[in-house]
């Protein structure tokens, strides 16, 4: 049967912030930009349902489409 370990990178390490003056504000701010970054939000509303394999591949496909349309657009209105 397969184990159940975690490795310490992704559960073992916690987050805090701390309160100072009571400013629960900046606080609030500040974890919110380490949750940001920490990618944690995109990861949660990623995991909510499943998406196929084909799903993820075309929308990989039409997001790097979009990037090079974008690219283009960039040097045409150079010249």
């Amino acid at each position: 049967m397969g184990s159940n370990k975690h490795t310490a990178g992704e559960f073992g390490r916690g987050m805090s912030v701390e309160v100072r003056n009571n400013d629960v504000n900046r606080a609030m701010r500040k974890l919110k930009k380490l949750v940001n970054q920490e990618g944690i939000i995109k990861e949660l509303r990623d995991r909510q349902h499943f998406v196929k394999p084909s799903e993820l591949k075309r929308k990989a496909k039409a997001q790097g489409k979009k990037r090079w349309q974008k690219k283009l657009a960039k040097i045409q209105s150079q010249w």
